[in-house]
Parts: C-alpha cells; sequence; structure tokens
C-alpha cells in the first residue's frame, strides 16, 4: 500500500538521485555503488504486505477505503541511509505536518489485518522515499574501503529539493522481482480528498 508523489516530484527526486550517484563515484568504491530507482516507480509505502496469497487481493483492495477522505500535504526532508545502522537504501524523509498520512497509514493497517493474516510492522511508521539501493561488494561484512566511501559520500550528499505535494490516491501494488530490480503494478486504487472537495 503506498501513495505516489506527482510526476514532476518523482522527476526531480531521481535527478537527486542521479547528483548523488555522481557524488559516490567521486568519492569512491565501486563496491558500495548505488543502483538508481527509476522515476516512474517512486513511491511512499504506508504498508509493506510482503508475499501474499493471490485469494488475498480482493480483500486487500476493500481495505483501501480505510485510507478516507483525508487530505495529506507532504513535503520532503533531509536524506536518509536506511536502516540507519547497516544502510542498504537511500530514501528522502517526508515530513508530514498535519499528521494526516500517519492517520491513513495506522487506519491501512487495522484494516489490512483485519481483512488477511497480515501483521503490521511493530517498529514506528518513518514515511519516506527510496531514491536508491546500495549494491555490496559481496557476501558477507562490509569492507573498509565501502564503509569509507560511504561515510564520505554522507558528509558530501547535496541537499534534497525544496518540493510539497498532496498525494491523490492510496494505491495497491504488486512487486515483481528481477535481477535488475523490482518493477511495480497498481492492482487497485482509493482517492484521497483535495482542500475543497
Amino acid at each position: 500500500m503506498a501513495v505516489d508523489p506527482p510526476p514532476a516530484v518523482r522527476e526531480e527526486l531521481a535527478e537527486w538521485a542521479r547528483s548523488v550517484a555522481v557524488a559516490a563515484r567521486a568519492v569512491g568504491s565501486s563496491r558500495g555503488a548505488l543502483r538508481l530507482l527509476g522515476g516512474e516507480s517512486l513511491h511512499l509505502t504506508l504498508c509493506f504486505l510482503g508475499s501474499r496469497p493471490v485469494g488475498e487481493i480482493e480483500a486487500l483492495s476493500g481495505a483501501l477505503t480505510a485510507a478516507g477522505e483525508h487530505t495529506c500535504e507532504l513535503s520532503l526532508g533531509a536524506p536518509l541511509w536506511l536502516p540507519p545502522r547497516r544502510p542498504q537504501a537511500l530514501a528522502a524523509e517526508i515530513h508530514d505536518h498535519g499528521g494526516e498520512l500517519e492517520h491513513v497509514q495506522q487506519a491501512l493497517s487495522v484494516e489490512l489485518a483485519g481483512v488477511s493474516s497480515w501483521q503490521p510492522e511493530r517498529r514506528r511508521f518513518r514515511p519516506h522515499i527510496t531514491v536508491a539501493r546500495l549494491r555490496r561488494g559481496g557476501r558477507g561484512r562490509r569492507s573498509r574501503a565501502e564503509r569509507s566511501a560511504r561515510e564520505g559520500l554522507e558528509q558530501s550528499l547535496p541537499a534534497t529539493p525544496r518540493l510539497s505535494f498532496t498525494p491523490q490516491a492510496v494505491v495497491l501494488y504488486r512487486s515483481w522481482l528481477s535481477s535488475e530490480g523490482a518493477s511495480y503494478e497498481a492492482l487497485a486504487s482509493s482517492e484521497l480528498a483535495t482542500a475543497g472537495r
């Protein structure tokens, strides 16, 4: 379950990620290289469902109505390495100034747990949009060179673009995994209200 930024925001975020990749190459290691995500695949996950039985799709689609009619004015925040201790992805944090996105996320979590065997994550909801994944230089522990390159990159990350947006809908996505990364298929959506509606 996710919300999508508008196409212009996606493209600016993808451009920002490209500038980070250039900085990463300047700092160092090819072993810690970033695999950029295409602008069309950028989204803000509300509830990660993992592998679910195909038979649950209809019930999961019906849960979208729990999003209700909430306006969510969102803005991009600082760059984030996730998870913080052993980063695997670069993201931009999302500020939910009115708290509506968190309300939508909690309502969806309750509804999804009620219509399926899915259980909400225990960790706190941290809205973000992932823009790149970190490629590992092999199995096992990260090399000292990889750690040094990432630490150097953390110090030189360009600021994220100053952008705000209001998502138009909550979408149920199916992920298709391949060696090139994931692609996403929208299965169902439910519109969110916008101001004045």
